[in-house]
């Protein structure tokens, strides 16, 4: 159950909103970067410390994919570039984070540059950053001060029934965990012999690419996302000039390679593109095309990574 409370957090007016409650007044869309931005951080973080909170945690993070639908324009990082280290180590789902570094991560969603998660706090404390400027805190307590604050702030708390980006927590796609008996089952595919592409989802929109060996299977393994998804398919084809030949003319694929330096590679194509991925994939040691539609994707497993305990805490 989401927390008992739940408030809409917005420089809106509802003053300023038509009888179906659309805001009709001159506020801005995007952050201003500024006192207004400010404002949001310091109403939070009172309805923060009103709840009890100090630590927050990152569930269901993503980032910019081959399309972005934000306001402003996409910067190294996803805007996040100073907040976590290369690669955005310590962003995943569960990455527990303080007040100050949860309030960073909202100042990045306010900008709307590609980066966007959900904070909680074991569903008694939950921030939400939604489509222009709208926020939405939820505790398990009145926080009365706290919203008294955020009008002192110039903004407006408004009391709703939920979050509409409260966690849909109906049960996931993916049941099943990438535990000892699925790397057992993955091993003994493996000495068959035969080799593996394993897609790695670790962030929403952010994959990595492994061919997976009997000889490198503990190195991938090890080297794994927290909570990620696993999708494995069948071995890339060496027969590239094949594969480049069969290529769809009337849809979009994922086009996925082994270039020359052994480094898996990954990229969506339509029919409008499909010549580039010749001078790509020049040198290729092997490919193959997996189709978007996910009807006709059918991969040999569908996994996600448990936590240390064994429980599969990933909600795909």
């Amino acid at each position: 159950m989401p927390p008992s409370f739940a408030f809409r957090i917005t420089k809106y007016s509802p003053a300023d909103r038509d009888e179906r409650g659309h805001y009709n007044g001159a506020e801005d869309t995007v952050s201003d970067h500024g006192p207004v931005e400010a404002s949001y951080l310091e109403a939070i973080a009172a309805f923060a410390q009103e709840s009890g909170i100090d630590r927050l945690e990152i569930r269901e993070p993503e980032v910019t994919g081959c399309v972005n639908f934000g306001l402003e324009t996409p910067v190294n990082g996803h805007g996040l570039a100073e907040l976590f280290p290369r690669g955005l180590t310590g962003y995943y789902d569960g990455a527990v984070v303080s007040v100050p570094v949860a309030l960073e991560l909202v100042r990045a969603m306010l900008r709307d540059r590609g980066a966007w998660c959900r904070l909680e706090q074991q569903r008694t404390f939950t921030v939400h950053v939604g489509w222009d400027q709208y926020v939405y805190v939820g505790s398990d307590q009145p926080c009365e001060a706290a919203v008294a604050r955020t009008r002192e702030l110039g903004l407006f708390a408004e009391p709703i029934t939920s979050s509409p980006y409260d966690a849909d927590l109906e049960e996931p796609e993916v049941t099943q965990a990438a535990d000892e008996e699925f790397w057992e089952r993955i091993r003994a595919e493996l000495a068959a012999p035969r080799m593996l592409l394993v897609e790695e989802t670790y962030l929403r929109n952010a994959t990595r690419w492994h061919r997976l060996t009997e000889n490198n299977l503990d190195t991938v393994r090890a080297a794994l996302g927290p909570r990620a998804l696993l999708t494995v398919w069948p071995d890339l084809t060496p027969d590239v000039d094949a594969v480049l030949a069969a290529l769809p003319e009337d849809e979009s694929v994922d086009f996925v390679w082994e270039a020359a330096n052994g480094t898996i590679r990954h990229v969506t194509a339509d029919e409008t593109h499909h010549h580039q991925l010749t001078t790509l994939a020049a040198g290729a040691r092997a490919a193959c095309t997996l189709p978007l539609a996910v009807e006709e994707r059918h991969p040999l497993f569908h996994v996600a990574l448990p936590d240390s305990d064994g429980v599969l805490r990933a909600r795909w």
